[in-house]
């Protein structure tokens, strides 16, 4: 079953930090998002595989997106 890792608050995409079939570890940083002028990392709740990468940089997000998928 695929873990979703959502965007906690609306904001932009600055970077992303791993690749489709990449292995993570829980609290591994996998997207960097802006929001009120603040880098903030977006964290894996767990470890896992990403299978999916659902936005771009410079992409505009909203709260509770999904931004990437672990298997």
């Amino acid at each position: 079953m695929a873990i979703e890792i959502n965007a906690p608050m609306v904001g932009k995409v600055v970077k992303i930090l791993v690749e489709v079939g990449q292995e993570v570890t829980e609290d591994e940083p996998v997207v960097m998002l802006e929001a009120m002028k603040v880098e903030m990392p977006v964290v894996a709740p767990e470890d896992g595989k990403v299978s999916a990468i659902k936005v771009k940089e410079g992409d505009t997000v909203e709260g509770d997106q999904v931004l990437i998928e672990l298997d």
